[in-house]
């Protein structure tokens, strides 16, 4: 991998994470589309720790607080039964990162391979729009959309959770599915995203870390290119959570709708075609 393709690949990161079009499935087209090789799941995982370290710096107070009230939480009970707001966020995180981790585990293999196809990633991104769209529309209609992140209870963290792994299917979207369904669960859209960038920490820092190894191995890229991919997807993922949050209080979901079913249908169609492999 060269180092343009590196920084390109590190800019598309930032951009797609925290959107509800998916970096994986971007990742794996852009590359495509240029006659670049597929810079693999190893790699993928590996520049997220960078879009995820915007997070952390983003939201640094929130998490702070949280992790706080959560470790309280474990030597004086009462702090979670009184209704401690950041002990009860932190254990819900904890509590909807486990769906994820044990199914990435178990499909492994499929999802390093088999679901990386371009006929894959199309058909996910278009399919998984009218999830995205139906949210969107219940938001709108539905009066009782008001529910801050705080309001967060035990039914949303399994909901959210289970949600959350949907984006093991490249071209779901982690970031599309956890808002969609926090939409659903009656979250309003600034709430549903904010959750959605707080669940991503331990799940993508913990995939992260255990691609780590891989780097530089075969046919993935090196540490260098990776380095440089990261860095990048950290500067433009954490303009991109600013933009979004401010974005989302007067708008809609529906320019994100729009744009999953036209790539994922040109995808789909290029690929089926043999036009990119």
């Amino acid at each position: 991998m060269s180092t343009l393709e590196a920084l390109v690949l590190g800019i598309v990161q930032g951009l797609t994470e925290f959107l509800p079009i998916s970096s994986t499935a971007h990742l794996r087209i852009v590359p495509a589309l240029f006659g670049w090789e597929d810079p693999g799941a190893a790699f993928t995982a590996v520049v997220q720790m960078g879009t995820m370290a915007a997070v952390l710096l983003y939201f640094r107070h929130d998490l702070w607080n949280m992790t706080v009230a959560l470790l309280r939480s474990i030597g004086d009970r009462t702090l979670w039964h009184s209704g401690e707001e950041n002990a009860r966020l932190g254990w819900y995180i904890v509590l909807g990162t486990i769906p994820i981790s044990i199914l990435g585990v178990l499909f492994k293999d499929p999802i390093e391979h088999q679901a990386r196809t371009l006929e894959v990633v199309g058909l996910a991104m278009m399919l998984f729009s009218a999830v995205l769209w139906q949210a969107d529309r219940t938001a709108t209609r539905r009066p009782d959309n008001r529910r801050s992140i705080h309001q967060v209870n035990l039914r949303d963290g399994v909901v959210i959770g289970f949600a959350q792994a949907l984006a093991l299917i490249p071209g779901v979207s982690r970031s599309g599915a956890t808002m969609s369904f926090g939409l659903f669960q009656g979250f309003t859209r600034e709430a549903a995203a904010r959750y959605s960038f707080l669940l991503s920490v331990p799940a993508v820092v913990l995939s992260g870390l255990f691609e780590l190894r891989k780097v530089g191995e075969g046919n993935s890229a090196g540490a260098a290119p990776t380095a440089v991919a990261t860095l990048f997807a950290f500067i433009f993922g954490y303009l991109t959570i600013a933009w979004l949050l401010r974005y989302i209080r007067t708008h809609t979901f529906e320019i994100f709708v729009i744009y999953r079913v036209a790539v994922g249908f040109a995808v789909f169609a290029l690929a089926a075609g043999g036009v990119i492999n």
